[in-house]
């Protein structure tokens, strides 16, 4: 056998699932069609960032990750919902998390992707049992019940006892397994940027709900001496096309607008990128030999931080499941334990927060007065807030250093 596990997709998911595997002690090759970028200003860089909640840091540790993160990690304190849905963009109902009220911890660490990549990719070349193959894509798969077969972009195959899919929302590996997925999609894009701004975030994720969907402040490290943010903007897709193709001046007049001026006028710090909302979910999370993951398995929109950290909570029972009976990594009886342990979880997160966002996009007034009014209710209870906190961390009430 040429590996115990086959990682296609090298974004975020895909790494970590390298790093975790192999720091597990398996021999893991992982492939991706495109080298990562890893540099903040070069063409093709992601400049989303990435919100790791409390039960992510431990997987991150095994993986060897943490360490080399943790520098550059901003930490995540307070998550504050805010409504501004009135007749003009200004609060009128806000709404504070702190993590405080759950531990010690801060809710999360929120990192830039370009530079995740940059660290996951430097921790494999740390590890002598995986072999990173960047500008390599996954084409073709064959299994049967003993070994898969995959065949590679630059005509080679590759033998394994499991391939791990995180090849994203369009996964080769799960088409080739004839699963199907269901798709929702939104009529929505999200532009993603960096911002600077003259009042600093104090480490405070902001939600401002309005209409076409929440503008979300993301706390980051300075930039040129400046406070600084990450924002993921959504908006109907004819209007993200808009604001994407606004000159600068014109675009931060309007994104200053839209922030309710919350940090003063912000600055584009970046250069803008947009990409399609939807939600979607494979009919099932595993074939013969193959175990779906990440976008492959299940796509969420960018609301509460849950998509990568639903990610790594599949990487996190996958890695238990493997370590826990290495001889029969890849047997069927292994990957159905998998799917009946993730998916029920994954599909109701899937529900929820599509419900979410639906409820973001509301433009009509008496819908936006409604959305206030729940956020009101919702989040003055403290019971209820702590109770939502807890599910929002997918930490089913545990109190701590963040250990799920």
């Amino acid at each position: 056998m040429d590996h115990d596990i086959i990682v296609t997709g090298g974004g975020i998911a895909g790494l970590t699932a390298a790093a975790a595997f192999g720091t597990a002690g398996f021999s893991v090759l992982c492939v991706d069609p495109a080298p990562p970028v890893t540099v903040r200003d070069a063409e093709g860089s992601d400049l989303r960032t990435t919100a790791f909640l409390q039960p992510a840091r431990a997987l991150l540790d095994r993986a060897g990750l943490w360490e080399r993160l943790a520098p550059h990690a901003m930490p995540l304190q307070v998550m504050r919902i805010m409504d501004a849905g009135g007749e003009v963009a200004e609060p009128r109902v806000t709404r504070d998390f702190d993590a405080a009220d759950l531990s010690d911890a801060p809710f999360g660490w929120n990192l830039p992707n370009w530079l995740l990549r940059r660290e996951m990719t430097g921790r494999l070349d740390e590890l002598p049992n995986v072999v990173f193959r960047p500008g390599v894509a996954a084409t073709g798969l064959f299994t049967r019940s003993s070994e898969a077969r995959v065949r590679l972009s630059d005509g080679t195959t590759a033998r394994a006892r499991l391939v791990v899919a995180a090849d994203g929302r369009n996964s080769a590996m799960r088409n080739a397994a004839g699963i199907g997925a269901r798709t929702t999609r939104f009529g929505q894009k999200a532009l993603a940027f960096a911002v600077t701004h003259p009042i600093p975030h104090e480490n405070v994720s902001t939600e401002i709900h309005r209409t076409g969907g929440p503008f979300t402040l993301v706390p980051l490290p300075d930039w040129d001496g400046r406070p600084s943010s990450a924002v993921v903007w959504m908006e109907e897709g004819p209007e993200a096309m808009r604001l994407l193709n606004l000159p600068v001046e014109a675009f931060e007049a309007e994104m200053s607008a839209r922030s309710t001026h919350l940090l003063g006028p912000l600055t584009l710090a970046s250069r803008r990128t947009i990409w399609p909302i939807i939600s979607q979910i494979a009919e099932r999370f595993w074939s013969e030999r193959l175990a779906l993951m990440a976008e492959a398995a299940h796509v969420v929109p960018p609301i509460g931080a849950q998509g990568l950290n639903m990610s790594l909570a599949d990487l996190r029972v996958l890695l238990e499941l493997a370590e826990g009976a290495p001889d029969r990594l890849g047997e069927a009886d292994l990957l159905q334990a998998y799917h009946r342990r993730r998916y029920a979880e994954v599909a109701a997160r899937v529900a929820g927060v599509s419900m979410l966002n639906r409820v973001s996009m509301q433009s009509a007034r008496p819908l936006r007065d409604a959305r206030a009014a729940g956020i009101q209710a919702l989040y003055s209870a403290a019971p209820v807030r702590k109770a939502l906190m807890q599910l929002g961390l997918g930490a089913r009430g545990t109190r701590g250093s963040g250990t799920a």
